[in-house]
């Protein structure tokens, strides 16, 4: 009698193995179809800016001081690419009021990530910041970090969006309360220059 129970005990951790299998077989593939969309390849998601573009930068004075005053300035952006698009670096030349002002930005692909890390760098510096990392979500990129500003550890969002093969917008904000609310203090509104006689407008 106890050898037959034992062999129906058998029987049904063995038919319950191959029931079990297929949906083992479906989970699995749910896991890789997942993991697919949110691993997709991003290397050329900064291909719409490779060129020579029209740059108006508002800059908040003072940030995080309470401040509303905002400083305009008129320049222009070119945008290269390095390693098939993998990597592209921005050269920003703008005046206004407070001067003259050179930028570079370092773009890098983490092809492992699927991330972007932007390094920036000002001529009056010399050093790269430190870099914000992110990436591209239905045609618009976020990228964040955490740095020192004032004495203070803040976080650092930048954002584009509004991407058009002639246009595109950037911002950037600073948050001192965790992410709990943000300050822009750059905005840039940049047009394609498609010839020279379109820098003169």
């Amino acid at each position: 009698m106890n050898t037959l129970k034992n062999f129906r005990s058998y029987l049904l951790v063995c038919s319950l193995i191959v029931l079990l299998q297929p949906l083992r077989g479906l989970a699995q593939q749910s896991a890789n179809a997942s993991r697919t969309t949110s691993d997709r390849d991003g290397q050329h998601d900064f291909d719409f800016e490779i060129g020579t573009w029209k740059t108006h930068l508002s800059r908040l004075e003072n940030p995080l001081t309470g401040s509303t005053a905002w400083i305009q300035y008129e320049g222009t952006s070119v945008v290269r690419k390095i390693w098939n698009g993998r990597a592209n670096m921005v050269e920003l030349e703008v005046d206004g009021p407070t001067g003259h002002v050179e930028g570079l930005s370092l773009r890098l692909y983490n092809p492992q990530s699927h991330q972007w890390s932007l390094n920036f760098a000002n001529s009056r510096g010399g050093t790269l910041s430190v870099p914000t990392i992110g990436e591209f979500k239905n045609g618009r990129g976020e990228f964040y970090d955490q740095e020192a500003f004032n004495g203070r550890t803040i976080l650092v969002r930048n954002v584009w969006s509004d991407i058009t093969p002639d246009s595109c917008h950037f911002e950037q904000a600073f948050s001192d309360d965790g992410g709990k609310t943000w300050e822009l203090n750059w905005v840039v509104t940049d047009t394609r220059i498609k010839d020279e006689s379109d820098k003169a407008r």
